[in-house]
């Protein structure tokens, strides 16, 4: 079991950069991969990247490939979304959500491909308000 908390959010300009930190916390970090989502309300929550913890691998939706970057450090309990020309439309509140991607079974260790469904996805932060405003 893993505790997320985020941090990083506010106000920035439009055409301005953010970057936010989630710190996970935990036991067997490694079998777990960290996404990060976000959501307006009255609209559904929305995939941005997601990593995996034991080798960095990442995964992006396409709507946000090149212009936010998801990245971890060396310890693997801190993952950071940087966030890059930011418009009105980024306004949202930004999740972090952890995902277990792998699984001892014996002697086998089991291991899943990288999803951004948030149904896969079984621990959340309280997330970060992000507002691009001028």
């Amino acid at each position: 079991q893993v505790q997320l908390v985020e941090s990083g959010g506010g106000l920035v300009q439009p055409g301005g950069s953010l970057r936010l930190t989630c710190a996970v916390s935990g036991s067997g970090l490694n079998y777990y991969a960290i996404g990060w989502f976000r959501q307006v309300p009255g609209k559904e929550r929305e995939a941005v990247s997601c990593i995996r913890l034991r080798n960095g691998e990442t995964y992006y939706a396409d709507s946000f490939r090149g212009r936010f970057i998801i990245s971890k450090n060396v310890a693997g309990d801190t993952v950071y979304l940087q966030m890059e020309n930011l418009e009105p439309d980024d306004t949202a509140v930004y999740y972090c959500a952890a995902h277990a991607v792998e699984e001892k079974r014996g002697m086998e260790t089991l291991v899943s491909g990288l999803s951004l469904r948030p149904y896969h996805y079984e621990t959340w932060g309280q997330g970060t308000q992000v507002t691009v405003s001028s």
